[in-house]
């Protein structure tokens, strides 16, 4: 097909498609949604269930280890948070809906809504009151990969003492 083709006509063919090809690959990840953007200076909005010790909801604001994690990753992101108080069953439903960015409360990987959230590599590990160790894990928007890299990079970054 191309030996019809001039040399400089296949090379121009092979520019186009290059730079379509290049162009439509910068934007990875990706969130088609736009989540990172429109939490980033915004409103982050979190799901959280009681849970303690990583997440009490019997004061005013929610408190434990995720609430605070959650906050700080709101801070690193210059957003404020906005907590929606509910069961697993609803906050999961509320995610996979897009009516929350994050959803806490003591999950782990072993979690059940894989099928409804995008879920963290495991960010810090416990023993159960059955003695059983648990690795924690929060969970994300399914396709919102910018945001989840975004937040994977946080857990990161605080685990490595940054």
């Amino acid at each position: 097909m191309f030996a019809k083709l001039g040399t400089r006509t296949v090379a121009a063919l092979l520019l186009v498609a290059f730079t379509f090809a290049g162009a439509s690959c910068s934007n990875f990840p990706a969130d088609p949604e736009g989540t990172l953007d429109r939490v980033t200076g915004g409103t982050l909005r979190v799901g959280v269930s009681h849970s303690p010790p990583a997440t009490d909801v019997g004061g005013a604001e929610p408190a434990g280890t995720e609430a605070d994690l959650a906050r700080d990753f709101a801070e690193s992101l210059d957003a404020g948070v906005e907590w929606v108080e509910g069961g697993e069953e609803y906050l999961m439903e509320a995610l996979k809906q897009g009516d929350l960015d994050l959803v806490i409360g003591g999950l782990t990987e072993s979690t059940p809504w894989t099928g409804k959230a995008a879920v963290t590599r495991p960010y810090a590990e416990s023993t159960n009151r059955w003695g059983d160790s648990e690795k924690h894990v929060l969970a994300a928007p399914l396709g919102e990969n910018a945001f989840l890299s975004r937040l994977e990079q946080f857990l990161a970054d605080r685990e490595a003492g940054k």
